[in-house]
């Protein structure tokens, strides 16, 4: 077994990989989001994807763990059928896709979704219900987006954040979601022959640092109030929306 040789790739690979795990553990996944996007630096998109999936299933049991006893179980049952379902078009997609038109489409609907939050007319916003049509929608649009870049986040804030859950029930509700949706993705990227053993390799080298980085994020949600938590989702939702939304564009050859 192989591993990436590059001692850059480490120096940004391990931060990245902490990053992920403390965003898992204790801010539902929010910064994640960057993870693919920043080793796409260096190295290509999918390659970035298939050495981060193994790391991301090991951190989802760690996160288990955690909030084992803590779900949404009502949301859960909405969005997972919705959310196979997008990783299967993810899968059947896979050789036609533009990384860089589906990092404008989520860029867009990240910056749409935050502006909308805070320019309303109602700061407060409606509380909404849990529902099988959008939580099917936006399990949909998770899949899909989780299966090309591991950045299914954003979708299912857009459904969860305006239904205002306790922090611990959202991030618990998260970290089932994604532990069922990553566990899913295995079987069509071992499919599509993304799993090489440079990459497995490189994983397994990566692989301490969830614990770590889980423990760190469980730390600091247990830390910061309900009313901060929400405030930095969303910044990081615009954070990153506004990221995806200028490398699309920049690898579209919108800007030079």
């Amino acid at each position: 077994m192989t591993i990436i040789p590059d001692p850059a790739f480490y120096l940004l690979a391990i931060p990245v990989v902490l990053m992920i795990g403390i965003s898992k553990g204790g801010f539902s996944g929010a910064l994640g989001i960057l993870a693919v996007p920043l080793l796409t630096l260096i190295m290509s998109p999918m390659q970035a994807a298939a050495i981060i999936l193994p790391i991301l299933c090991v951190m989802d049991i760690f996160g288990l763990l955690a909030y084992r006893q803590t779900a949404h179980w009502q949301n859960l049952f909405y969005m997972l059928p919705g959310a196979i379902i997008g990783i299967t078009v993810g899968y059947l997609l896979f050789n036609y896709l533009s990384a860089d038109i589906i990092k404008v489409l989520l860029g867009v609907m990240c910056v749409a979704f935050t502006l909308n939050h805070y320019l309303r007319r109602d700061p407060a916003g409606k509380v909404m219900q849990a529902s099988l049509w959008r939580g099917s929608f936006w399990g949909s649009i998770a899949g899909f987006t989780s299966f090309v870049a591991h950045a299914g986040g954003p979708p299912v804030q857009f459904y969860m954040l305006p239904q205002k859950l306790n922090k611990t029930l959202y991030v618990g509700t998260s970290v089932w979601f994604f532990f069922a949706i990553n566990y899913v993705k295995l079987i069509p990227y071992a499919m599509l022959d993304q799993f090489s053993t440079e990459n497995l390799g490189t994983s397994l080298v990566l692989l301490p640092l969830a614990p770590i980085g889980i423990w760190l994020g469980v730390k600091a949600h247990k830390m910061i109030p309900e009313v901060i938590f929400y405030r930095i989702a969303y910044i990081l939702v615009l954070v990153t929306g506004a990221k995806l939304l200028w490398d699309g564009l920049r690898g579209m050859g919108v800007f030079f």
